[in-house]
């Protein structure tokens, strides 16, 4: 790749961002394409999260991605956002309308399409707990009943954005119920409940030990896990429900999908997928 004055760049925002693999799984894209393109990290604290935008804005950058504390926060120092990202309520991905700089979320759509690769049957299927209300979670729940679940448990410590989560999903005609954060209440809802997905940072790198509350005991066969975390490849989730004989996806298969997406937003060509895959897997290999 050379760099040149004609260079477009693209950039991440969140805090932390050291763990991110969207850096190489774009510029392979960009590569693949031959296109004069890079893909930058920028961390940023939350007090200069609107500064921040707006630096994007006065230097031209291209477009990007946002990713934790920041998909709902960034929201106000947008010039608009999609319709996806007012479903949700998050946005991931930033890029260029008409002179504007846009957001939009992708993390759904990119989900449904990890989980239907992985032959999960949405339709049919008893409900989900969701571990989780933050703006992955956002996207997961409306996506999740916009495919067909029948309904939805979240299992959040704060009780309000919980509790906020549940009418959104209420709002717009699904079915869901709001549970405070208790070993005693997920094992409950696992129970009752085939589908779990953890959409916390709980047992990312570098603290992979502090996974969610979650007991391998309570897992069955009857279990589909899935844990958005991506780094470490298995998280200690993953590896509970591996041994309980659960079907499992970590977050490296949305990680991909919903990239696809995000790429497709910014150019025309046809998305590098296979590229973007290889890319992934050779950082685990």
């Amino acid at each position: 790749m050379e760099i040149n004055g004609k260079t477009k760049n693209f950039v991440i925002l969140g805090n932390p961002i050291g763990h991110t693999l969207s850096p190489a799984m774009y510029n392979t894209a960009f590569r693949s394409l031959k296109l004069n393109c890079i893909y930058t990290v920028c961390q940023v604290e939350l007090e200069n999260l609107g500064a921040a935008v707006a630096g994007l804005k006065a230097l031209g950058i291209q477009g990007g991605n946002v990713t934790i504390p920041f998909k709902e926060k960034i929201i106000p120092f947008l010039d608009g956002i999609s319709e996806e990202s007012k479903l949700i309520g998050a946005v991931n991905t930033l890029y260029w309308t008409k002179g504007q700089f846009w957001g939009t979320n992708t993390d759904g759509i990119g989900f449904i399409r990890a989980l239907q690769g992985r032959g999960y049957a949405i339709q049919g299927s008893p409900g989900a707990v969701i571990l989780g209300a933050g703006g992955a979670a956002k996207a997961v729940a409306v996506s999740l009943m916009m495919a067909g679940m029948k309904k939805l448990c979240i299992i959040n410590r704060n009780k309000e954005r919980g509790t906020m989560l549940i009418e959104k999903i209420r709002e717009l005609g699904g079915e869901a119920v709001f549970v405070e954060w208790d070993t005693a209440n997920i094992k409950a809802a696992l129970e009752e409940y085939c589908l779990l997905v953890n959409t916390t940072p709980l047992g990312m790198v570098p603290d992979i030990e502090k996974g969610p509350q979650v007991e391998q005991e309570w897992l069955t066969p009857q279990h589909f896990v899935v844990d958005l975390i991506y780094n470490p490849r298995e998280t200690q989730l993953v590896k509970k429900a591996q041994a309980q004989g659960c079907k499992t996806m970590g977050g490296l298969d949305m990680l991909l999908e919903q990239g696809v997406v995000a790429f497709e937003h910014w150019f025309k060509e046809k998305v590098p997928r296979e590229a973007m895959a290889r890319e992934l897997e050779r950082w685990f290999a």
